[in-house]
């Protein structure tokens, strides 16, 4: 899974942001606020990564149990998705 070009996510005022860029801004309406982990999460994904990784990637960067990390990174996905954010 990838982060659709088009998408920046940045650090504004003390909050993580993801803002819409050129044509992406007539698809998505606004911005997306994040916490610290989807922020880490999605700046992953501007690369290409499969859920493995990013469960690996919380799990050393946080105390989590693997089970949690994994639905709450499945969850984030669907919103992700839902949203029309990453690449099909």
């Amino acid at each position: 899974m990838k982060l659709k070009s088009g998408f920046l996510c940045r650090e504004v005022a003390g909050q993580w942001v993801v803002v819409p860029l050129g044509e992406r801004v007539v698809e998505f309406n606004g911005i997306m606020t994040l916490n610290e982990s989807g922020a880490l999460l999605l700046r992953t994904m501007e690369n290409e990564v499969r859920e493995e990784e990013l469960v690996q990637i919380v799990l050393n960067e946080y105390r989590v149990e693997e089970d949690s990390a994994r639905r709450d990174i499945r969850e984030f996905v669907t919103s992700l998705k839902d949203k029309g954010l990453l690449v099909e």
